[in-house]
């Protein structure tokens, strides 16, 4: 990982929107992560009666999915202190107008397109963007790689910044894809490294983030509430929804976004990690943390947020990329819910019974997707 450096300009997160089956904004999210309180409860919005599966984590008031997004963007926009409107985008220190990059994760199907004009149309209008530059849809790492992007882009002084945006609402075709490949949790419960754990649950979810250049940030007076210190990427070519057993492409994204951020194993204090439920996957998972982190994992707390809000897929990076820049300002690591007992094979340091009080300077984000993806996130407090 020699090639990889820490960046000359640093990129900083500046505002944070969510949409969670917790409620509305980063405050209810923090809080239900943090006291693993689990947001699942029976599917209403369609027909579950004939799956395997019949529960998820909804919002509390359904949205049609662009609607949500757009919620999540104007959270972020005004806690950025972006200036509002078509004439935002010719503002002293505004949103960058024309040249801002909206980056938007969904899910592939057939009202993409839709939804990213819907995205692109409330954009524009309300913050003087020109439209969605790209919408990635390259499943549960979507909102990672395009988080990855645009640190990339802020850090080569492409953009000063980037607006990062992505969503998923729990639709009829994929939970039932999801439970015809019994994927999805038996129980009814998200069990993240835990013994006796069946797979996972989907949720709702819509995010936004700000991405920008610390100098930017610091000539308008923005506030900084994380910098994004590191990132990396890594794909497994092992099979088209089964993970490499030994984690080889998590680790080496793990690796990566470490070496970017010039730092070492013991410097991070926390991993919210990828943990699904699926017993594979959080074995693999297990094993990519051990390879990277040696002994120092035995005292590096690890937690899964998706045990209280849910997987939820093309939105999940980002929203867990909010859990975690939460974790850092609190001072309360989230805990690891749904727990049974130890799985004797993973040797993991779990948030478990409550909120862990730390105040880790550095932490991790980890997500995995089918067909081998991997992306890493490493955040740093402001």
């Amino acid at each position: 990982m020699t090639g990889h450096a820490p960046p000359a300009v640093r990129p900083v997160v500046t505002g944070v929107g969510v949409l969670s089956a917790a409620g509305t904004g980063l405050g209810p999210l923090a809080e239900a992560t943090a006291h693993g309180k689990a947001a699942f409860t029976a599917v209403d919005r369609f027909d579950v009666s004939a799956r395997r599966t019949t529960r998820a984590a909804l919002l509390p008031e359904p949205l049609p999915l662009a609607t949500a997004v757009l919620a999540a963007v104007d959270q972020a926009c005004r806690q950025a202190g972006l200036p509002t409107g078509p004439a935002a985008a010719g503002a002293p220190g505004g949103s960058g107008g024309p040249a801002l990059p909206v980056l938007l994760a969904l899910h592939s199907d057939l009202r993409t397109r839709a939804v990213a004009t819907a995205v692109a149309g409330g954009v524009s209008a309300g913050w003087g963007a020109a439209g969605v530059t790209r919408v990635y849809t390259g499943a549960c790492v979507a909102a990672g790689t395009a988080v990855a992007d645009a640190a990339a882009s802020v850090a080569a002084g492409r953009h000063r910044r980037v607006l990062v945006a992505a969503g998923h609402l729990v639709e009829p075709g994929v939970f039932a894809a999801f439970d015809a490949g019994r994927a999805l949790a038996r129980d009814g419960e998200l069990r993240p490294f835990s013994a006796g754990r069946t797979g996972t649950l989907l949720g709702d979810a819509a995010a936004a983030v700000v991405v920008e250049a610390e100098p930017a940030a610091a000539r308008r007076g923005a506030p900084v509430l994380a910098r994004l210190a590191g990132w990396g990427r890594a794909g497994d070519a092992h099979h088209v929804c089964r993970p490499e057993p030994e984690g080889d492409g998590a680790a080496r994204a793990i690796a990566a976004a470490l070496a970017r951020a010039g730092v070492e194993p013991p410097d991070i204090g926390y991993v919210n990690a990828n943990g699904t439920g699926s017993p594979l996957a959080d074995r693999a998972e297990a094993s990519a943390l051990r390879r990277v982190f040696g002994a120092h994992l035995a005292r590096l707390p690890v937690s899964s947020s998706k045990a209280v809000h849910g997987h939820a897929l093309e939105a999940s990076a980002l929203l867990e990329l909010a859990v975690t820049i939460t974790a850092l300002r609190d001072g309360r690591l989230p805990v690891n819910a749904g727990w049974l007992g130890p799985d004797p094979e993973l040797g993991l340091d779990l948030v478990l019974d409550g909120p862990r009080a730390a105040r880790p300077r550095h932490a991790l984000t980890l997500n995995s997707a089918f067909g081998g993806a991997n992306t890493a996130l490493l955040v740093a407090a402001p």
